[in-house]
């Protein structure tokens, strides 16, 4: 992955070849909303002890065994499954946290995936073989937070919740407002836009070399795509403040512009008026042909 992608957040591409920008979810994030899930689950698996035991007093131990592995399948693999598959990725951890499952896609979750995670979890990962470590150990390695069950059914945990990191749109550099209103922006298309945009909301973030490196194949792009390369002296961050802000500039006008009326509707000329034909003559049995 590129530095520029790393920065900037490769975006997940759904099947209509839509860019999607979505961010994953951290796993300080994750281990929170596992906790009140995990709480959750404890609750109802103690209520539900409870209340089958109560009625079950004189089974014997074979039996009390056989619920108890009932009840702690219901509760840890239905708890999550459910919750994911009616919810569309939605536990009540994840309801907390603003957290949702979806596809690799971007999609929504079906029932499959929802089982499939449940299943890696309830087995191997909660309280599970490893208690837990195998699926830390992926989410820190994976570049989209994945643990064993998200690999195992195509799927990542986003986070919905995301500040808005964009920031004001930049202004015009005063220097470049003539020669900005002579560029063609056709080839500028909404996704070299947003690039750019986070860009420049984003470099004093950067280290230095990471943002000339970045800057410099923003601005190599634009030029290609407008065919006017970056003028003399010009810093790169002001080429591209003055691209966008022209292309914004373009896009208000035309959204604020009146609507131009069309040629006036030419309609047929009116029919001549009727002429009145003279009276035929009468038969010879007396009666008159209709006029």
């Amino acid at each position: 992955m590129s530095g520029s992608d790393a920065y900037l957040g490769a975006p997940v591409v759904t099947g209509e070849a839509v860019a999607l920008d979505l961010r994953p979810a951290g796993v300080a994030t994750r281990g929170l909303a596992f906790l009140i899930d995990f709480v959750a689950e404890g609750v109802a698996f103690f209520v539900l002890q409870l209340a089958l035991f109560r009625f079950a007093l004189d089974t014997n131990v074979a039996a009390l065994e056989a619920i108890f592995l009932s009840l702690y399948v219901l509760v840890y693999l239905g708890y999550p499954v459910l919750f994911e598959t009616f919810t569309r990725g939605r536990t009540l951890g994840k309801m907390a946290l603003g957290l949702r499952v979806v596809r690799d896609d971007g999609g929504p979750i079906r029932f499959r995936h929802a089982l499939l995670r449940g299943l890696v979890g309830v087995v191997i990962e909660k309280p599970g073989l490893s208690l837990g470590t195998f699926a830390l150990i992926t989410m820190l390695i994976s570049r989209s937070g994945k643990r064993l069950g998200d690999m195992a059914a195509g799927t990542f945990v986003l986070q919905e919740r995301v500040p808005a990191r964009l920031g004001a749109l930049p202004d015009m550099p005063p220097a470049l407002a003539g020669w900005a209103s002579g560029l063609d922006l056709s080839g500028v298309g909404d996704d070299l836009a947003l690039r750019v945009r986070q860009f420049l909301a984003r470099a004093h973030e950067l280290d230095p070399n990471a943002r000339e490196n970045i800057g410099s194949a923003l601005v190599a792009e634009v030029g290609s795509r407008t065919s006017a390369p970056i003028p003399p002296g010009v810093p790169g961050w002001a080429y591209l403040a003055a691209v966008l802000a022209e292309r914004r500039s373009r896009e208000m006008s035309r959204v604020a512009a009146p609507p131009t009326p069309g040629p006036a509707p030419s309609w047929p000329a009116p029919p001549p008026p009727a002429v009145a034909q003279p009276a035929e003559r009468a038969g010879t049995d007396g009666f008159t042909p209709p006029g």
